[in-house]
């Protein structure tokens, strides 16, 4: 056989074409070398009797590249795994935060509200302390004063006077006193159909051309201190002790009085009996 006779393939079965073409290069490059040193070599060389198998350089190359794919799916999975991570904790730290605030807000308002409670509590408790206190230094001057006239002799009955026989001045106190027995009580009200105490004894006054002061506690020293005993039509009484009285009204005669009472009430005309005053003044 000439030496430049075809030399039998024995390549195994088609692969990648970039498997093909680097077998390709490698037989070339062989072929290249043996034709070389055929021409090289004496004329009497020995004919080729033997094929030559071509190496197989490509197992460990697809090996490594199936590797490196490998690795790499496997940090884009650890990636996204640690994102979701990141964003589960993310979330719940959100949520947390949240519920936190809401907790500190109602424990605000929990105290806030208790605070209150027991700020209108005390204010309660207070003022019925007061009223008790009220009601005990009324009932004791009562007392005092029912005790001084019977040790004097004088009779504790209310005073005979009849509204029927004043005049001048003390009748037009009485007479416009009366015509208001039937309005409201408002606290503060001066009229002309709502009154507070000192309102309505003010406004008396005034239809006589006296101009009192506006609040009961001025109205029960504006004018002469005078016993319960010897009261005239017209007098002022006044609940409470003299310059921190609480309450007033006018005298109208025969043991009645005529006052703006309370909001339950209105004005109305009573005797001396249903509520006892402390003392009186006289201004005309």
């Amino acid at each position: 056989m000439s030496h430049t006779a075809h030399i039998p393939s024995h390549r195994k079965p088609r692969q990648s074409a970039s498997k093909s073409a680097l077998r390709a290069g490698v037989a070339g490059g062989v072929l290249s070398t043996i034709a070389v040193a055929g021409a090289a070599g004496p004329a009497q060389a020995e004919p080729v009797t033997q094929t030559i198998e071509m190496p197989t350089i490509t197992s460990g190359f697809s090996t490594a590249v199936a590797a490196s794919a490998q690795a790499t799916q496997q940090v884009a999975l650890d990636l996204e795994t640690q994102a979701a991570e990141d964003a589960a904790a993310e979330k719940a730290a959100k949520t947390a935060k949240k519920a936190h605030a809401e907790a500190v807000r109602k424990a605000e308002a929990k105290k806030k509200a208790e605070a209150a409670a027991k700020a209108k509590a005390e204010a309660e408790a207070k003022a019925q302390a007061e009223e008790r206190a009220e009601r005990a230094s009324r009932t004791t001057e009562r007392t005092t004063l029912s005790a001084s006239s019977n040790s004097s002799g004088s009779s504790a009955s209310a005073p005979s006077s009849s509204s029927s026989n004043v005049s001048g001045s003390a009748a037009s106190i009485v007479a416009f006193a009366k015509a208001q027995v039937g309005d409201a009580y408002v606290s503060g009200g001066t009229g002309p159909n709502a009154w507070d105490c000192s309102g309505l004894v003010q406004a008396a006054y005034r239809t006589a051309g006296i101009d009192l002061p506006r609040v009961s506690q001025s109205q029960s020293t504006a004018g002469t201190q005078v016993s319960l005993n010897n009261l005239q039509p017209g007098d002022i009484l006044y609940w409470g002790n003299a310059g921190s009285a609480y309450h007033v009204a006018i005298y109208v005669g025969g043991g009645q009085f005529v006052g703006a009472q309370n909001s339950s009430t209105g004005t109305v005309q009573r005797s001396m009996d249903y509520d006892r005053p402390t003392g009186a003044v006289r201004v005309l």
